[in-house]
């Protein structure tokens, strides 16, 4: 018994420490996909309330779970196979729950789970929290308008943004860096607002004009659109709907060149917001706005779907996409977790969470026809950025889809749709505008009292006032209401994450209890107040940061405490595919037309692979759930299954490997040398080139010579196996250049 107990101990302190090492997506996957299971199908039997305790085992508590009932521990974290949890769901052996087996996709779900060490935010058994003696939540307060604290260097700040940070430099002892150089500078610039690095390699004469022109950019939207994606969890298919099964979203894109387009042409953040939420409700002055505002809803229907199968809660689950992209993306609170429950330890009720639900349950969901839920198409002819403006009546498109059957592709996918009906993704209001019933402990065939669709009471939400239409429409006003606390906040947040590798927040997607406070609250909220005051000009909030004298500072590697340095970063996996295409030369600018699967309704397990060899940015390659771009997937690309807070940014040794393998690497390796060996023989400017192309400096006469040695040794290398010279010569110097481009200096930024 005292050995039980020191293991139980043990646990239960360890326990507490997974929890404040839990990743988010850990976290989210197990408010997600486990609790509600547990909550549903388990905590009847085997909870601390229950009146049936079954076989003595609790499931309410992480050391309730591994101390395990009568026939031992329910999880052993790493391993699935030996869990007796996952042995009940698949029914090997033991059958919970005893009246029917979980569908399969909530079957791997705990496979899974338990296999990624069982991460469980829960650290001891549920108690009921008294809100009343909770401390607020400082993310909920008013937003205020601090002034520039007094500084001891008053030479240093360039604007009230640097006053903030040198005051909390200054008050921690320290002393900020120097100014970056202004060829680092300038690298910096470049990739931070364009994705690309600097086309030439002149002096910049003025920071503040060359900001202009890189936020002018075509360029600028390809980059920051990319990082809007990640938080709109955007993939072209479904990637949720069983192991065999991963319809394709053939539609997809017309979202992604929406978003891309928005940041370009500075599209305000209110009305971001609003067409993402509402594009289908508000005005508009000609069909062609129309077609944008209705492509912009696509949002709300990018998210994988789970399996329809034997799930009777698929509506719901659809709806818990929708909240959630909502909650963490927009106001970064796991509103989610109220779909069972009172929000354990955020202000949430779940009477707020069915407010919300009833929105969306008044709202229909058009994914085109790998999801038979509704076919959309224009009214006008084709615009540079097209969509739908109405769903037509199933019985007008037999044309389409008769010829056509939408889950029997041919073996070379190639039918499209006909040419005068392209369509998009996104939503409208339903025909049955209603209120949402409580789903008791988040099972939909357990319903409680209707809930008034609203929004949060704890932000100052009110409830939708016409009755008549979804709610939509109000709620992307709440979101961008001045008064709501939550929504600049974020945004200005993850826009200072992508600058310097860290959110003023460092939980992007929390900024709950569970989520940590502000280093700096007082710029926080500083940049959320100018940010709203400037008509929420994305534009203008990232010129005020890159033109900051914060921004501009010098770099170091490791950490840097209270923003004392500029943090050296490695490049996103788009950003490093991107540059090593432009080393080359072989960079197509221009954007996409399309998708590979654009018209396509394709189940993508069952075909060969659908990506293709492209020059053009990484932004328009291929991205399938399950099978995303190979060029991208070593360097973190996330899978799109949720709301992304910030990448990892780990070094593996997979990097590697792929820097020396990978078929594209070689290849650009064995064009950039063709590049060099066309300028001529001499051996110096050749080296100097690649530098320049490569790394967008002049090399110093110390690698000049080091490049000259490997150049002879490499050719002697080969001497013994290759006696065609103009063959050798070709491999020498793409062996050079494969160097060059696998260098840490072309994947990391200063």
């Amino acid at each position: 018994m005292r050995a039980l107990s020191t293991v139980l101990l043990l646990f239960t302190v360890a326990q507490f420490a997974a929890a404040a090492d839990m990743t988010p997506d850990q976290r989210a996957f197990f408010e997600s996909k486990i609790r509600p299971v547990l909550v549903k199908q388990c905590y009847e039997c085997h909870s601390q309330t229950s009146k049936k305790l079954g076989g003595k085992l609790l499931l309410d508590a992480p050391s309730e779970m591994i101390a395990g009932g009568e026939s031992g521990p329910a999880v052993i974290p790493g391993k699935p196979d030996e869990s007796l949890i996952v042995q009940a769901v698949r029914y090997d052996g033991l059958e919970m729950p005893p009246k029917k087996r979980l569908p399969e996709n909530i079957v791997n779900d705990f496979a899974e789970w338990v296999k990624m060490g069982a991460p469980d935010p829960r650290t001891e058994p549920p108690k009921i929290v008294k809100k009343a003696t909770q401390a607020p939540l400082w993310s909920l307060q008013p937003i205020s308008a601090p002034k520039p604290p007094s500084v001891k260097n008053v030479s240093w700040p360039r604007q009230s943004l640097d006053a903030f940070v040198l005051a909390k430099i200054e008050q921690n002892g320290l002393q900020p860096a120097p100014d970056a150089d202004a060829a680092i500078l300038k690298r910096r610039l470049a990739f931070d607002l364009t994705g690309l690095p600097p086309s030439d390699l002149s002096e910049m004469s003025d920071p503040s004009d060359y900001v202009d022109a890189l936020l002018n950019s075509p360029h600028f939207g390809e980059k920051w659109g990319r990082h809007w994606l990640d938080v709109a969890r955007y993939a072209e298919s479904n990637g949720n709907d069983g192991l065999s099964r991963n319809p394709s979203f053939p539609h997809a894109w017309r979202y992604r060149d929406y978003v891309i387009r928005a940041f370009n042409e500075d599209l305000p953040y209110d009305r971001f917001i609003a067409e993402q939420i509402a594009g289908d409700l508000l005005p508009a002055d000609s069909p062609a706005q129309r077609d944008r505002q209705l492509i912009a809803t696509g949002l709300l229907a990018l998210g994988a779907k789970p399996a329809k199968a034997m799930n009777e809660n698929f509506e719901m689950d659809v709806i818990a996409d929708q909240i959630n992209v909502i909650g963490s993306g927009f106001l970064g609170l796991s509103v989610g977790c109220a779909r069972c429950h009172d929000h354990k330890t955020d202000p949430i009720p779940t009477r707020d969470y069915y407010a919300l639900a009833g929105i969306f349950r008044s709202t229909e969901t058009m994914w085109g026809a790998a999801a038979h839920q509704g076919l959309t198409a224009p009214q006008t002819p084709l615009h540079e950025l097209q969509a739908t403006a109405k769903v037509l009546p199933r019985a007008e498109l037999e044309p389409i889809i008769k010829a056509n059957p939408p889950h029997r592709p041919p073996a070379k996918p190639s039918f499209k749709y006909a040419a005068d009906a392209p369509l998009a993704m996104g939503v409208r209001d339903a025909k049955k505008i209603e209120d949402c019933k409580l789903n008791i402990d988040g099972e939909s065939k357990k319903l409680g009292a209707a809930i008034p669709r609203g929004f949060l009471s704890a932000c100052g939400g009110g409830t939708v006032v016409d009755l008549k239409q979804s709610g939509r429409l109000e709620l992307a006003q709440w979101l961008s209401s001045p008064r709501n606390p939550l929504t600049a906040r974020v945004f200005v947040n993850r826009v200072w994450l992508q600058f310097f590798g860290e959110g003023l927040v460092t939980t992007p997607n929390d900024f709950g209890l569970s989520g940590e406070r502000p280093t700096h609250p007082e710029l926080l909220d500083h940049l959320a107040t100018r940010f709203m005051r400037e008509g929420w000009s994305i534009k203008k909030l990232l010129r005020t940061i890159v033109l900051s004298r914060t921004y501009q500072m010098a770099s170091r590697s490791g950490d840097a405490p209270w923003l004392s340095h500029h943090l050296r970063r490695r490049l996103d996996a788009e950003t490093i595919r991107d540059t090593m295409l432009a080393a080359t030369g072989d960079l197509n600018p221009q954007p996409a037309s399309g998708s590979l699967i654009q018209h396509r309704d394709v189940l993508i397990n069952e075909l060969p692979s659908l990506h293709q060899p492209s020059t053009q940015r990484s932004i328009y390659l291929l991205m399938l759930r399950n099978s995303m771009p190979p060029e991208l997937t070593p360097f973190n690309l996330p899978d799109a299954t949720t709301v992304l807070d910030k990448r990892d940014s780990s070094a593996l040794a997979t990097q590697s490997l792929y820097l020396l393998n990978n078929a594209f690497i070689i290849e650009q390796s064995r064009r950039f040398a063709k590049l060099l060996v066309q300028t001529g023989t001499n051996s110096e400017k050749r080296i100097a080139k690649a530098y320049r192309a490569a790394l967008g400096r002049d090399a110093t006469a110390a690698e000049l010579q080091r490049g000259l040695d490997f150049i002879r040794e490499a050719d002697s290398m080969l001497v013994s196996t290759q006696t065609d010279h103009p063959r050798r010569e070709l491999d020498t110097w793409a062996a050079f250049c494969q160097a060059l481009l696998a260098s840490n200096e072309l994947r990391y930024v200063d």
